[in-house]
C-alpha cells in the first residue's frame, strides 16, 4: 500500500501528509479551498527547509517529500488511494457528511479513517457503507513529531482492516496503541484529571495557579505544569475537549468542566495564543512566585497523581485499551515522566485505594469514587505488571 488520501489541510492533515510521505508514500491532500492547500504548501516548504538547516533531512530527501505530495481540490481525485485519513474539524454532522461522499468515489478495498480526538467512530463509520473498512487513527499534534498514534477500531470495523491500518502506522516509524472506541480514547480521557483537579484544587482556593504548576513539575518530574499545558494548548480546545468527554460519558462528575476554564475561554483569554490566559504572556508582566512549602506542594502533587491513577486504572477496568498501552500512550502522547500504573505499583495499591477513599469521604461526590479494579487487586494483593490484565 503506497497511496494515501489526507482531507483537510489544516495543521493536523499537513502533518500526516509530511509523515507518510517522507515514508516514501504517494499523498494526495485535499481540501475544498485552494487557499488552505496554497498554505499547506508554503507550510511544507518553510518546515522542511528548517529540518534542512539544523541537518535533520538532507535537501535532496526534502525534494523527496515534496515531490510526494500533490494538492487536490477533488474528492473524487482521491479514488485511487488505498488509505484516507480524515483530519477535518471535530464536528460529527461534518464528518459523517464527508465519509457518505467518500461512498461514491473510493474502491472497495479502501480504509477510511477518521483523525478525530473524541468522537465515536462507530457513529462516523455509519454514515459509509462499508463500514467495516472504517477506523480510528488518531495522531497527535504535531504529527511529524509525536511518535504515538491511537488506532480505534469501530465495532464495525474488520479484524483484516485493524492489522492492515497498524502496520501501515507502524511502518511510519510510529508507536501504536489500540484504544476501545469510548469517549477521549486513550489519552484525551486518561489526561482528564491532570486538569480537571487542577482547576478543582484551584477553584477550592488551596493553591495558585504558580503552586500548583510547581508541585507537579517538582514532585513529579512532569516537563509542563497543567496550567502552563492549559495555556499551551488553548484554554478553548481544552475546554471543548473537556466538555465533550464530560457529555459523552453522560455527565458523569468525574469529567465535569471547571467554571474558571469556561469563563477564561468565554473572555478570549486563550493562553500564549492570546497573550493571556492563566499566566499573562506579555515580557513586561510581573512574574508570581509558587509558594514552595512542602506539606502544600506534596498534598497537591498527590491529589493530582492519585487521581490519574484511578482513571488510568479505570480504563483497565472497562477494557479500554491494556496496562501496557495506557502507560504508553501516556507517555509517548502527553510526555508523563512515567506510566501511570507503573507509578500505582511503586507507590502501592493500597496507597492508592486509601487516598481516593479520603477524597470520597470528605466530598461524598462520585467524582472521587475508587476504581473497583483496584480494590480487587489490593485484596489478591496484585499489582498491574504481575499479571493482572
Amino acid at each position: 500500500m503506497k497511496r494515501v488520501g489526507i482531507i483537510g489541510a489544516g495543521t493536523m492533515g499537513t502533518g500526516i501528509a509530511q509523515v507518510a510521505a517522507t515514508y516514501d508514500y504517494r499523498v494526495k491532500l485535499y481540501d475544498a479551498k485552494a487557499s488552505a492547500l496554497e498554505h499547506a504548501k508554503d507550510s511544507l516548504r518553510s518546515i522542511l527547509s528548517r529540518l534542512v538547516e539544523k541537518g535533520k533531512i538532507t535537501p535532496a530527501a526534502r525534494l523527496d517529500i515534496l515531490t510526494n505530495i500533490s494538492f487536490v481540490t477533488r474528492l473524487g481525485d482521491l479514488e485511487d488511494s488505498e488509505l484516507i485519513i480524515e483530519a477535518i474539524v471535530e464536528d460529527l454532522n461534518v464528518k459523517k457528511g464527508i465519509f457518505t461522499e467518500l461512498d461514491n468515489c473510493v474502491s472497495n478495498n479502501c480504509i477510511v479513517a477518521s483523525n478525530t480526538s473524541s468522537l465515536s467512530i462507530s457513529s462516523i463509520a455509519s454514515a459509509f457503507k462499508r463500514p467495516d473498512r472504517c477506523i480510528g487513527i488518531h495522531f497527535f499534534n504535531p504529527a511529524p513529531l509525536m511518535r504515538l498514534v491511537e488506532i480505534i477500531p469501530a465495532v464495525q470495523t474488520s479484524i483484516e482492516v485493524i492489522s492492515k491500518a497498524e502496520k501501515i502506522i507502524q511502518s511510519w516509524g510510529k508507536t501504536v496503541v489500540r484504544a476501545k472506541d469510548t469517549p477521549g480514547f486513550i489519552v484525551n480521557r486518561v489526561a482528564r484529571p491532570f486538569y480537571g483537579e487542577a482547576l478543582r484544587i484551584y477553584d477550592e482556593g488551596i493553591a495558585d495557579v504558580p503552586t500548583i504548576d510547581y508541585s507537579l513539575k517538582k514532585l513529579g518530574g512532569f516537563k509542563m505544569g497543567p496550567f502552563e499545558l492549559m495555556d499551551f494548548i488553548g484554554n478553548d480546545v481544552n475546554y471543548a475537549v473537556t466538555e465533550s468527554v464530560f457529555n459523552a460519558f453522560f455527565c458523569d462528575p468525574r469529567y465535569k468542566p471547571s467554571f474558571t476554564q469556561k469563563r477564561l475561554a468565554e473572555a478570549g483569554f486563550l493562553g500564549r495564543k492570546s497573550g493571556k490566559g492563566y499566566y499573562n504572556y506579555d515580557e513586561n508582566a510581573p512574574v508570581k512566585e509558587p509558594i514552595k512549602d512542602k506539606k502544600l506542594n506534596g498534598q497537591i502533587f498527590n491529589r493530582i497523581l492519585v487521581m490519574l491513577i484511578n482513571e488510568a486504572a479505570d480504563a483497565v477496568f472497562w477494557n479500554i485499551a491494556s496496562s501496557s498501552d495506557i502507560d504508553l500512550a501516556m507517555i509517548k502522547g502527553v510526555n508523563y515522566p512515567k506510566g501511570l500504573l507503573q507509578w500505582a505499583d511503586e507507590v502501592g495499591i493500597n496507597w492508592v485505594v486509601e487516598e481516593m477513599d479520603k477524597l470520597f469521604d470528605r466530598y461524598r461526590e462520585e467524582r472521587y469514587r475508587c476504581s473497583p479494579i483496584l480494590r480487587d487487586m489490593l485484596k489478591d494483593n496484585k499489582t498491574f505488571f504481575n499479571g493482572t490484565k
